[in-house]
């Protein structure tokens, strides 16, 4: 780890603990596993213990690896830099992002406007469309995924979930992993709030079913085959119109939005079909990243299109990290290679 210089702490998810850190030059006979970064770089860190060696690279660990390394580099998709081992684990050094779209909207004193919506949408479907073209599915979409560069930029991140998929449908996959769909980011970002914002799994069914109606056979074929069908009933509701869900916006992000709440996956909007859509071509037309809000992870000013008190992140570093006791030939079986 003496190749980086730890600047902060910016947070901890379920599989590792993530830093702000400083390329700085390496030390004579260091070397890194994968890497394509300058000194002086700013990158995040995500570090990943592993509980037991012999166990080997945490699976989720291994699919953001993969998934990423299957893809070339793309402007709306976090770029990883680096891996390498680092005490009783290893860490992985991506490209460093200000924030991400979860804090757009939580320091929006109002809904986003309609240029500003339209900007984060057609970049989050650019990824979207990136990602699909290379067979991959990324599983775990939501706003604190979508991360913001210092110049507006928004790109996906945490692929921790993903899957190669097969375009013939022929590839089956766990139906215990949830995540919301773009449609559902998009009426997010159009509402300033989650259009299903249940706190549990029944209590999030019950609003997707006020909004959607209740689904059966007819409008979705394959609603029978899932494996949970029948486990338990809702009464019936007929569905709500998108535009008494959200009165203020325009037809055409209706149009666009009831094409992406499709009760069958097979029937909603592609993501490159959905970028040419009447809905990003009217006015107003997508604004540049750089009109978008920045909100400031260290406190700074606030942004200037949505001004409002700053939200502070405790950066305090609770130990520093341990030295590498890790001998990097143990895990070379491990890495995928580029």
């Amino acid at each position: 780890m003496d190749q980086y210089c730890i600047l902060g702490r910016i947070g901890e998810g379920a599989h590792g603990i993530v830093f702000k850190a400083k390329h700085v030059e390496p030390r004579v006979g260091w070397q890194c596993l994968s890497s394509i970064l300058q000194t002086g770089e700013i990158v995040a860190l995500k570090k990943v213990a592993l509980r037991r060696l012999e166990d080997g690279f945490p699976n989720q660990a291994l699919r953001e690896i993969k998934a990423l390394q299957e893809m070339e580099d793309n402007q709306y998709v976090v770029q990883l830099k680096a891996v390498f081992p680092h005490g009783g684990g290893f860490v992985l050094a991506f490209e460093f992002m200000l924030s991400d779209l979860a804090e757009v909207v939580r320091h929006a004193q109002r809904p986003l406007a309609q240029a500003q919506v339209k900007s984060y949408l057609q970049m989050l479907l650019k990824g979207i469309a990136f990602c699909h073209a290379n067979n991959i599915v990324h599983r775990d979409l939501k706003p604190a995924n979508l991360l913001i560069s210092a110049s507006g930029q928004l790109k996906i991140a945490d692929f921790g979930l993903a899957r190669v998929f097969s375009p013939d449908g022929s590839r089956l996959y766990t139906h215990q992993v949830a995540t919301r769909s773009v449609g559902c980011i998009m009426g997010e970002l159009l509402n300033g709030s989650p259009l299903f914002p249940g706190k549990n799994d029944i209590e999030q069914l019950c609003y997707v079913l006020r909004i959607l109606g209740t689904p059966n056979p007819q409008v979705w074929p394959e609603l029978t085959e899932l494996p949970d069908y029948n486990k338990i009933s809702f009464k019936e509701q007929v569905p709500m119109p998108l535009e008494e869900v959200l009165p203020d916006v325009s037809p055409q992000a209706l149009d666009l939005l009831g094409q992406f709440l499709l009760y069958p996956p097979r029937q909603r909007i592609a993501a490159s079909k959905a970028l040419l859509h009447q809905y990003f071509f009217t006015a107003p037309l997508p604004a540049h990243p750089s009109e978008l809000p920045i909100p400031q992870r260290l406190g700074g000013p606030a942004p200037k299109a949505h001004p409002g008190p700053p939200h502070i992140h405790d950066f305090h570093v609770d130990r520093p990290l341990e030295e590498s006791l890790l001998n990097p030939e143990l895990i070379r079986p491990f890495i995928l290679e580029g």
